[in-house]
C-alpha cells in the first residue's frame, strides 16, 4: 500500500487554478511558466488531434522538466483507459517524471488500478489525478475514491462537458445548475478522503462575469479550484477563490477570542453573540491563511 505523503504535500499548497495547455502548442507551452497559475496540465488527449498527439508528446518531453524546475507544479493529461494511446503516453509520463498524471474519463475502481499497474511498469510511481466525467464515473466515485492509498491518487477533477453529453442535458444557461447533484459527489467523495478537488473548466473564455459566477459557485459547493482553458481565466478564478473582506473579519475576530487569556484552555467561546468552538479556530486560520497568499 502507498503512503498518503503525496495527498498532505498537495493539500498544502493552494490548488485554485489548473490551466490546461495542449500539448500541441509549443508556443504556449513556452509561456505556461509565467502565468500564475497553481498548476499547469500538459494536455495530450481531447485537446490534441489524432494526427498531432505524436508531436505533443515530443513537446511534453521538453516542457514537463522545464516548467518543474522553473516551480510550476506540472501534470501531464494521459489518455482514458482502454485508449490505444494510452501506452505512447505512460512513456511520456515515465521519461519526464510530471508531478501528477491526470488520467482521462477514469470510470471504475478497476480502471484506475489498472492504469496505476501500468504507470508504474512503465516507470512513473508519482501520484495520479482522475477526470470523473461521465455518468458511470459520477456513480463509481465513492469507490474510486476509497482506492486513493493504493493508487496514489492524489485529486479528482470533473469534466462537466463530457458529463453533460452523457446525461443527455440541453444547451442552455440553467445546464450548470443541473449539474450540481452530480458535481457535489466529486466533492464529498475527495472530501471523505482528504483528496484535492478541482470543478470543471468554464468554455466561455471571454465571459470573466460567467466564469466569476461559476468559479464562486464551485467554491461554495467545496471544490478547491477550477480547470481553465484560456490565460486569462487565471486571476478572476483566484479572486472568486480568495476569503471575502467579510470573511476575512469574522475568521480575525475568532482567531482573537481565542487568543483572549481569558479564553485560555476553553475549548468554546462566545463570538459576537454565537458560540464558536475549535473547528472555527482551525477554519478561521485557513481563511487568513488563504487570504495572504500573493496572486
Amino acid at each position: 500500500m502507498m503512503d498518503d505523503s503525496s495527498h498532505t504535500l498537495l493539500n498544502a499548497r493552494l490548488m485554485r487554478s489548473a490551466l490546461f495547455v495542449p500539448g500541441d502548442k509549443p508556443r504556449a507551452l513556452d509561456k505556461a511558466d509565467g502565468l500564475g497559475a497553481d498548476a499547469i496540465i500538459i494536455d495530450l488527449e481531447d485537446a490534441v488531434a489524432p494526427d498531432r498527439k505524436a508531436e505533443a508528446r515530443l513537446n511534453a518531453k521538453s516542457a514537463v522538466p522545464r516548467l518543474k524546475a522553473a516551480g510550476v507544479y506540472t501534470v501531464l493529461r494521459i489518455a482514458e483507459p482502454g485508449s490505444p494511446d494510452l501506452a505512447a503516453d505512460l512513456c511520456v509520463a515515465a521519461d519526464t517524471a510530471p508531478d501528477a498524471a491526470l488520467i482521462a474519463k477514469v470510470e471504475t475502481p478497476e480502471q484506475l488500478a489498472a492504469v496505476r499497474k501500468r504507470l508504474d511498469e512503465a516507470g512513473f510511481d508519482g501520484p495520479v489525478w482522475a477526470m470523473i466525467e461521465t455518468p458511470l464515473g459520477v456513480m463509481n466515485v465513492e469507490a474510486i475514491a476509497q482506492q486513493a492509498p493504493l493508487n496514489r491518487l492524489q485529486a479528482l477533477v470533473a469534466g462537466s462537458n463530457d458529463l453533460a453529453e452523457g446525461l443527455r442535458l440541453p444547451e442552455n444557461a440553467q445546464r450548470r445548475e443541473t449539474l450540481t447533484p452530480y458535481l457535489s459527489r466529486l466533492v464529498l467523495a475527495a472530501r471523505a478522503m482528504a483528496l484535492v478537488v478541482l470543478d470543471a473548466v468554464y468554455n466561455a473564455y471571454k465571459d470573466e462575469e460567467g466564469l466569476q459566477h461559476e468559479a464562486r459557485q464551485a467554491r461554495a459547493l467545496g471544490f478547491d479550484g477550477k480547470t481553465l482553458i484560456h490565460p486569462s481565466q487565471i486571476y478572476p478564478v483566484h479572486d472568486a477563490f480568495a476569503p471575502s473582506a467579510s470573511e476575512r473579519a469574522w475568521a480575525q475576530t475568532v482567531v482573537d477570542a481565542f487568543e483572549d487569556p481569558a479564553n485560555a484552555g476553553k475549548g468554546a467561546v462566545p463570538v459576537e453573540g454565537r458560540m464558536v468552538e475549535l473547528m472555527h479556530l482551525r477554519a478561521a486560520r485557513a481563511v487568513l491563511a488563504a487570504a495572504q497568499t500573493k496572486e
